[in-house]
């Protein structure tokens, strides 16, 4: 039991924990997103046209090919946000870099403020 319980504590285990219910609660809001925006604006002139409602219902001789068209605009839109949020995090990784780069380090100032003090010594000698 000691050993079951260590294994849940475990940092890795408690993020997985984490990321599977953020994960779960993405895929909601990305499926509303779908379903009340992005069809009804942009899908209702093609299903009407179609003579459907519902994407879903969209079908030829049994091929219910309107369930893959719609799992395919889902991958579609969530490929998009993660493409977004990952260029967002990798623009403000390179900025807080750039800042890092930009300040001295602890050590660099250390060895500048040597160089003067030895320059100022040099110069009562």
């Amino acid at each position: 039991m000691r050993d079951f319980q260590a294994f849940l504590m475990r940092g890795n285990v408690v993020d997985l924990a984490v990321a599977v219910i953020i994960g779960g609660a993405f895929g909601a809001v990305v499926n509303s997103f779908i379903a009340d925006i992005v069809t009804p604006v942009i899908l209702t002139p093609a299903l009407s046209a179609a003579g459907v409602e519902d994407i879903a219902e969209l079908s030829a001789n049994g091929v219910k090919y309107g369930l893959f068209l719609s799992a395919v605009v889902n991958f579609i839109v969530i490929a998009f946000v993660i493409f977004v949020m990952v260029r967002l995090f990798e623009r403000a990784k390179r900025k807080e870099e750039v800042e890092a780069a930009a300040e001295p380090s602890v050590e660099e100032k250390l060895n500048d403020t040597l160089a003067q003090l030895t320059e100022v010594m040099e110069r009562k000698l």
